[in-house]
């Protein structure tokens, strides 16, 4: 957790909670490209009131010392977590006017899982490392339950593709349909 984020948050009137509502917007080049995210990264809530915070690398917001204590289902503290990477990519793939297919989905949350302060060519990746990076700023969470989480976002993605080019996540994702979360 990052008590500084919180602060700056709380200071710029964004409500924090429920988390799950929270939003980084996307902004978009004059060419229609996601423009990288800055230094400092903007953070909206239900109501668009808007801050912009620095936020730390995801290894250096790991502060609980926990196992991940939820092998079949999602402890409902952390739901939050897959709400808002859930949300940042339906937001990204609703602006680019187009969906991500299944195979992409598994493979950014892997990537986030395995490299959490890496790099990826897709301007995607960015966006969901920012939305784990704010969920971490603003949650207790540790090193097994942040890869759990991020393994089970791999697995929604990875049960939902059907063939190659497939597009269910999304499509269930955005649809509001409840997956298992298994």
């Amino acid at each position: 957790m990052d008590l500084k984020v919180r602060e700056v948050l709380r200071r710029a009137g964004v409500e924090l909670d429920p988390l799950e509502l929270l939003q980084l917007p996307l902004a978009l080049t004059k060419d229609g490209r996601v423009a990288p995210l800055g230094e400092e990264v903007p953070v909206a809530d239900n109501s668009w009131t808007m801050a912009h915070v620095k936020l730390k690398p995801i290894s250096q917001l790991w502060t609980a010392t926990g196992t991940a204590p939820f092998p079949v289902t999602t402890a409902p503290r952390h739901e939050a977590f897959l709400v808002l990477l859930e949300s940042t990519a339906s937001v990204y793939c609703m602006t680019m006017g187009r969906p991500e297919t299944d195979a992409e989905f598994e493979r950014l949350y892997r990537q986030l899982r395995r490299h959490p302060d890496g790099r990826d060519a897709h301007p995607l990746f960015e966006y969901l490392q920012a939305a784990a990076r704010l969920y971490l700023s603003l949650q207790d969470v540790s090193r097994a339950e942040y890869e759990a989480l991020t393994d089970r976002l791999s697995k929604l993605a990875r049960i939902a593709h059907t063939h190659v080019g497939s597009t269910n996540y999304h499509r269930i994702m955005l649809s509001g349909v409840d997956i298992p979360r298994a």
